[in-house]
């Protein structure tokens, strides 16, 4: 775990620590259909998790994370513009 520091949560500087991590498996891809055909390509890739010195209601801690969104898109060709 890395050093205290200061961190923003609800309006407030609220001391917590950077937590380290793996990934224990490669990040999945999740795949979505759209109505016109359209498939979106989605994953989300995790950069960085902070455990906060905060508590919610029910007694778990208070994390934050930095994560980088994936997107492809394949769409049907009749919605492709065709080339001038």
């Amino acid at each position: 775990m890395g050093p205290k520091k200061q961190f923003k949560y609800e309006g407030r500087s609220v001391s917590g620590q950077e937590i380290e991590f793996e990934a224990r498996s490669p990040e999945p891809w999740t795949n979505y259909i759209l109505e016109d055909g359209t498939t979106l390509k989605v994953k989300v890739i995790l950069l960085s998790v902070i455990r906060l010195d905060e508590y919610s209601p029910d007694g778990q801690p208070i994390y934050q994370f930095t994560a980088q969104q994936i997107v492809g898109i394949q769409a049907p060709d009749e919605l492709k513009k065709k080339p001038s």
